[in-house]
């Protein structure tokens, strides 16, 4: 079995974080994204991988990636070109998969579980399809699927008005070869892409079988800062009851979860609690705390600022008295303070009716 990871799209929900890079290299606990699927790919036992790319940061993912010997794995790259859908973009993947069954992973996506459970249902029936599901509340904002007592898919809907289930498309799927039919028979939808939905239906159409794996534990689209945020809390918080990494020789306060890189320095003074993952050459300084929840990226210092539940992505300077939370923050970010570069106070003549915040 093949994997074909989907690393194309234009990340423009994580603008302006994607302005200077794709999607798939926003970093959660210092891991870029697309690691992740890789990862789990390989522990599925597929290591034979195709990368779909877009016009957009195919160069950043190729370096990052390379032939995929670090990952254990072995990479073959496609040029999608324009993002003309899910369904186009697996239809590019046809030489590649040359007759083989394969999985197809979005590379912006995130298991707790991983996809070991999935290939092998599919591969212990007779399947033409299988697709990752999981229950959520608001069934209506995504693809559902209608499934019956055996697992088996009996129908799709893609953001019912009145959902058959509260069970979501989440964008893992096993293939056979015959999707590549299927594919080739769809018309664009009214976003003018072609639907990965609408090829599985056709599947169903055909009467072919579809597999189904309901996903337990967590489950993220990283494709919103909010999104990005919450996966590094899940990943980190996964990680809290481990070994720390780390047992601080100075006198910082430590205390948590921390996964710190060896040439990273926290120095006397610091207070950093974790689950906390704080990446190569970054410096924590007195004065500074850095709460949990928080991966600070490679080649970063932090003075004198409180920060928590947050994500910077890396090569930053942060030096405020200021607190920080909630945020995510871009490669090559320099944030200091306003003291002693706000103004005087000022004569304001204001006329009737206004409304000022100063």
């Amino acid at each position: 079995m093949k994997g074909v990871l989907l690393a194309g799209g234009k990340g423009t929900r994580l603008r302006p974080i994607t302005h200077t890079g794709p999607k798939q290299l926003v970093p959660v606990a210092n891991k870029p994204v697309i690691q992740y699927a890789i990862e789990d790919l390989k522990d599925a036992g597929i290591t034979d991988i195709g990368v779909i790319l877009g016009n957009k940061g195919r160069e950043a993912i190729q370096d990052y990636l390379g032939d995929g010997t670090d990952f254990g794995v072995d990479i073959t790259y496609i040029v999608q070109g324009d993002p003309l859908g899910l369904a186009h973009a697996v239809g590019c993947a046809r030489e590649f998969v040359d007759g083989d069954d394969f999985v197809v992973y979005l590379g912006d996506n995130m298991l707790k579980q991983g996809i070991s459970a999935l290939v092998e249902s599919f591969e212990h029936g007779q399947y033409d399809a299988g697709i990752a599901l999981q229950s959520v509340a608001e069934p209506e904002q995504f693809g559902v699927a209608d499934v019956d007592a055996n697992g088996d898919v009996t129908r799709l809907v893609e953001k019912p008005d009145d959902p058959p289930s509260d069970l979501a498309l989440i964008g893992v799927y096993v293939f056979s070869p015959v999707v590549f039919d299927a594919i080739e028979r769809l018309e664009p939808s009214w976003r003018g892409e072609y639907e990965i939905t609408e090829a599985i239906g056709t599947l169903l159409d055909d009467g072919c079988a579809i597999d189904s794996l309901v996903i337990e534990g967590w489950w993220k689209d990283t494709g919103k800062p909010a999104d990005v945020l919450e996966a590094n809390r899940l990943v980190l918080d996964d990680r809290r009851d481990e070994t720390p990494a780390i047992d601080s020789e100075s006198d910082a306060e430590t205390t948590g979860y921390l996964d710190v890189h060896d040439t990273a320095t926290i120095e006397a003074g610091a207070v950093v609690r974790g689950p906390v993952s704080i990446g190569a050459d970054t410096t924590i300084e007195a004065g500074a705390y850095v709460g949990p929840y928080t991966s600070i990226g490679p080649n970063s210092t932090l003075r004198n600022v409180h920060l928590e539940n947050s994500v910077i992505v890396g090569d930053s300077s942060i030096a405020t008295d200021g607190k920080i939370v909630d945020s995510l923050i871009g490669r090559g970010t320099s944030i200091g303070s306003a003291d002693g570069l706000l103004p005087e106070g000022r004569r304001l003549v204001v006329g009737e009716n206004s409304n000022l915040d100063l």
